[in-house]
């Protein structure tokens, strides 16, 4: 069963608490989206360590309801 944007973006923001979060439906399937993040959490770290944040907060669903996620992570301006 495939996630929805609304999904995805809840669990980041359950790990994220201050996450700007946008998630955009790339191929109209429910399984491909790209994610930008926006999170003060991020400052002084790598963008690997980054994505592994968010990763992290999706609970293992990467490769099972979640197909493939283009993640852009920053730190506020």
């Amino acid at each position: 069963m495939a996630m929805g944007p609304g999904e995805i973006e809840a669990l980041i923001k359950a790990a994220l608490p201050d996450a700007a979060v946008t998630i955009e439906d790339l191929a109209g399937d429910g399984d491909h989206y790209a994610a930008t993040v926006v999170s003060a959490a991020f400052r002084g770290l790598s963008r690997v360590r980054q994505h592994q944040m968010v990763y992290a907060a999706l609970s293992g669903r990467m490769g099972a309801e979640l197909h493939a996620l283009a993640l852009q992570t920053s730190v506020p301006d």
